[in-house]
């Protein structure tokens, strides 16, 4: 079995020798980031509210929306706006997909990031992995790889929601299992990357880590 360390990055001592073993395959060396957390759940499982509610007494908050507008999707709007309903007016909006970005700024306010599912979908699109595209997958770690780094580096304090979707049935489609594996992996390097990781299930969040 593969052990797990953690240890603050000042112990230079302790770094040092967890390098060596690291060296040895004794030992993977861990190094979080302040105040990072996941948080996973199912479809309508209260994800988003429960992650919203940590940061609710928050005034200055970056939300972050990694979805896009869909023409005509009435139901999308729908959804997007029940969101806008539940969060403060003092919070600030950013749409995009950069979240190393976002992560390493130079900022004080806490984060919230929804979603990573939404997220890993936009990448799989723009990286042209529905058609099997050349090269996808090494522009997808590369991205993963700048994800997760970014959870380890960052200072800022960090909700990060994300979907799990590997517990229901197999999907008919090749397309909808390999979203399914791919996000499946997503969420457990995100999970390693973070200091707390938290499970909604029908509204109710129980810590997992």
């Amino acid at each position: 079995m593969e052990a797990v360390v953690r240890f603050d990055p000042a112990d230079t001592r302790a770094a040092d020798l967890l390098a060596r073993l690291a060296e040895r395959a004794e030992v993977t060396p861990m190094v979080h980031g302040a105040g990072t957390c996941l948080v996973l759940g199912g479809a309508r499982s209260g994800k988003s509210a429960w992650a919203e509610a940590q940061l609710a007494s928050a005034v200055d908050v970056e939300y972050v929306a990694t979805s896009e507008r869909i023409e005509g999707d009435a139901e999308w709007e729908h959804r997007v706006a029940l969101h806008r309903a539940r969060r403060p007016a003092s919070w600030r909006t950013t749409e995009t997909v950069d979240l190393a970005g976002v992560l390493l700024r130079d900022d004080p306010a806490p984060v919230l990031v929804d979603c990573a599912a939404v997220w890993l979908d936009r990448k799989l699109m723009a990286h042209g992995a529905w058609d099997d595209a050349p090269g996808w997958r090494a522009r997808l770690e590369a991205d993963v790889e700048g994800l997760v780094a970014a959870l380890g580096a960052t200072t800022r304090d960090v909700i990060l929601v994300s979907n799990e979707v590997g517990s229901g049935i197999v999907p008919a489609t090749s397309s909808g299992r390999l979203y399914r594996d791919e996000l499946g992996r997503l969420n457990a390097r995100m999970a390693a990357a973070c200091r707390e990781v938290w499970l909604c299930t029908a509204g109710i969040a129980r810590r997992i880590k």
